[in-house]
């Protein structure tokens, strides 16, 4: 069942999160950024507040949180109240799709890869940014996992899980990228976004839809 409870109970404290680490925000968006396409129609599974979607000018939105729809609606995003196991939408719907996080709350990221596929049209665009289990940062996030609002429930996976979810899926890999490479207590500037995985906290990868 989807692990929104703390989202909708404490959507205030979230919006806080992004206001506290401004820097590693806009160091995950400029990673983001560089993979999502700018034309076309945009899905992001696991919209949350639109943080993500809003600025990267994605217009569609699916997340279980009504309190997180009604900030992104905020922002401008067609949310849409829904599971990311059960899109309510048609095949072939989307250009592209965008999934931030959310692979670390859902119930189960294979099927919620093979609904994204569903509604992504042939040689769309998925994107998938994620805080990788096997960085600093990730490990720190599990040493103080039981501490976290947010993060109590969720299940940490690595860079090499996510490339095997996705290729098992029938998706190939365009490209990876990677940013945030200090404590976030230090991150107090936009940190670079370098090509490949393995030593930056927050990953991007891009997959293309080969159905």
């Amino acid at each position: 069942m989807p692990r929104d409870a703390p989202f909708e109970q404490h959507s205030g404290r979230y919006e806080a999160w992004f206001e506290a680490h401004d820097a590693a925000y806009v160091s995950e968006l400029l990673a983001l950024r560089s993979y999502v396409p700018l034309q076309g129609r945009g899905l992001e599974i696991g919209v949350g507040s639109g943080r993500f979607a809003a600025p990267l000018g994605i217009q569609v939105g699916v997340d279980p949180s009504p309190a997180m729809l009604d900030l992104a609606r905020r922002r401008g995003v067609d949310a849409v109240q829904g599971t990311a196991e059960a899109l309510a939408f048609a095949d072939d719907s989307f250009d592209h799709a965008l999934i931030v996080t959310t692979i670390c709350f859902v119930d189960s990221p294979a099927i919620m890869l093979a609904q994204a596929r569903r509604v992504l049209r042939p040689g769309g665009t998925l994107v998938i940014g994620f805080i990788d289990r096997e960085s600093g940062l990730g490990q720190d996030y599990l040493a103080h996992q039981s501490e976290s609002v947010f993060y109590r429930e969720a299940t940490f996976v690595s860079a090499d899980e996510v490339e095997r979810l996705l290729l098992a899926a029938g998706y190939s890999i365009l490209a990876w990228a990677q940013t945030l490479f200090r404590p976030l207590a230090e991150t107090l500037d936009i940190e670079p976004v370098r090509l490949g995985r393995g030593s930056g906290a927050f990953v991007v990868v891009a997959a293309r839809n080969e159905k």
